[in-house]
């Protein structure tokens, strides 16, 4: 039986990370369908949805009804598709109380003591009134148990759910009050080791920035967590790079976060920590910790804004254990860098082919391109592609990847146009349970460009054609065929897995049928 959007709102506002997970499991089609029409570009669509649910994800305290949580998220996914257009900035500070509790003097209770006392009040309110009513005799009137509920043990069974509800509810809420020795949600400390731009420096001097490849380190258990963050969101690289490595047409430099330490300085705020967490499959969020006059809460901001802000503050960093489980990888020497390069795809400017290339794979994955929405979603190294004897591997880092992975070629449909072509090839997968098969688009002009989530869902994109693989573990051959209109101007064919395992591929072909067959 489902859970009501209203149940896993309330859920959710009570601590409970795995209903805020259901929320996002539930509502990214509409989400994704929403931003592919409403975005500037098609591209963007990825990052509008994940900035939407961040959104949401904050301001969950706020939502009137929750049972309308679906057109809420709606009209948030509206307006982040808006704000792209005037590209406005993220406010970092804005959950930032107003007012704050005044000092301790003369004997009365400290700052800190009337911080935890107004979230504790706040989690006893949000109790069931059973366990409230238990909670308020025993600790607040002392009562014994025996006076409590019917019997001694009702009453210990009540308080026993209470002081569960509430560790789930100060965990959630403000976990900096939970000892880090007991908190539910283990992590790692980690260090930035590089942030470097990609492709980088041009032969004509400038700088060409498609992403930026940040490198998380984590010194004591030898793994290294790679994370890669859109090309705009390059104020990171900005504060570690050299000055002779900037932009020479960026005028405004480092004052925009030189006036942000400045601010955070001022009001007499620090940051006590930012950690690396996961809100829902690929939604990669950050926890601000951050410690005032009137006590300590943590703020919720995008993965960009955490790390740009961890780097301004110097404060400690760290990432939650599920998600350093997940996605970190082992390293060994001094070297973090180079393996994680080795899986960038450099940026082509090569025309497109009229025929297919490169099908053994003799030359690597040479005229092939990784892509998919993973890129724009996580961390953006949720899957890999590799060659190997003729093959090609395209393998999820963990079980549950962001978005999904397509491996492909893209030529000019010119010698194709009124005829019917056939793309086979064998597979194998493993682990994958039928999320792994051969795809083939037929592009238009004015149509979308491959199933990259800009369309609202690439599986039900009619330009788009499936074969999906079964998971036997033996070498299968499969085949999609697809009709190439007068009017199309190109083809993309290849394989692709939407979750966890892997899925190898030999023996591509791209087939023309003869005239007149079909």
């Amino acid at each position: 039986m489902d859970i009501a959007d209203g149940d896993l709102v309330r859920l959710a506002r009570d601590g409970d990370p795995a209903a805020f997970r259901l929320l996002v499991e539930r509502h990214l089609p509409m989400a994704r369908a929403r931003a592919a029409r409403l975005c500037p570009q098609p591209d963007d669509a990825d990052d509008a949805v994940q900035d939407a649910f961040l959104q949401a994800f904050i301001a969950l305290g706020r939502l009137r009804d929750p049972d309308r949580f679906a057109g809420w998220l709606g009209g948030i996914v509206a307006n982040v598709c808006r704000a792209q257009r005037r590209r406005a900035p993220l406010t970092l500070l804005g959950e930032w109380p107003e007012n704050l509790h005044p000092a301790s003097a003369g004997g009365l209770p400290s700052a800190e003591d009337l911080d935890r006392a107004d979230v504790l009040s706040r989690a006893v309110a949000d109790l069931p009134p059973g366990q409230r009513q238990a909670v308020t005799r025993y600790y607040y009137a002392d009562q014994p148990t025996g006076q409590i509920a019917g019997t001694p043990g009702a009453a210990k069974a009540s308080l026993h759910k209470a002081r569960r509800r509430l560790r789930e509810y100060i965990t959630a809420h403000r976990p900096d009050l939970i000892p880090a020795l007991s908190r539910s949600s283990p992590m790692t400390a980690v260090r930035i080791a590089h942030a470097d731009p990609w492709p980088g420096r041009t032969p004509d001097g400038g700088m060409d920035i498609r992403h930026v490849l940040v490198i998380l380190a984590d010194d004591a258990g030898h793994r290294a967590l790679p994370v890669r963050l859109p090309g705009p969101e390059r104020q990171l690289w900005r504060l570690l790079s050299r000055s002779d490595d900037l932009h020479e047409e960026d005028p405004l430099g480092g004052q925009t976060e030189e006036m942000t330490g400045r601010l955070l300085q001022a009001g007499g705020v620090t940051l006590a920590g930012v950690t690396i967490t996961d809100l829902g499959p690929g939604v990669t969020a950050t926890r601000i910790i951050i410690a005032g006059p009137g006590g300590t809460r943590p703020v919720t901001a995008s993965l960009a804004d955490g790390l740009t802000l961890a780097v301004i503050a110097s404060a400690p960093l760290a990432v939650d254990d599920p998600v350093m489980d997940r996605l970190a990888r082992p390293v060994t020497g001094p070297d973090l860098l180079s393996q994680f390069r080795s899986q960038e795809t450099p940026p082509r400017h090569l025309r497109r082919g009229f025929e297919p290339r490169n099908m053994a794979f003799t030359d690597g994955l040479d005229r092939w391109q990784l892509g998919g929405p993973f890129l724009r979603q996580g961390t953006g190294f949720d899957y890999s592609a590799t060659t190997e004897d003729g093959r090609a591997i395209l393998a999820a880092a963990g079980p549950e990847p962001a978005g999904f992975a397509f491996l492909a070629q893209d030529i000019n449909a010119d010698n194709y146009r009124g005829r019917t072509v056939t793309f086979r090839g064998e597979l194998r997968t493993a682990q994958a349970d039928g999320r792994a098969g051969l795809a083939l688009r037929v592009g238009s002009p004015g149509g979308s460009t491959p199933p990259q989530a800009a369309s609202p869902d690439p599986w039900e994109d009619p330009a788009n054609h499936f074969a999906f693989a079964a998971e036997t573990g033996a070498w299968t051959q499969y085949e999609v065929t697809a009709q190439i209109p007068a009017d199309a101007n190109r083809i993309i064919f290849g394989v692709f897995l939407n979750g966890g395992g892997q899925v190898e591929f030999r023996h591509p072909e791209l087939a023309l049928h003869a005239p007149g067959q079909q």
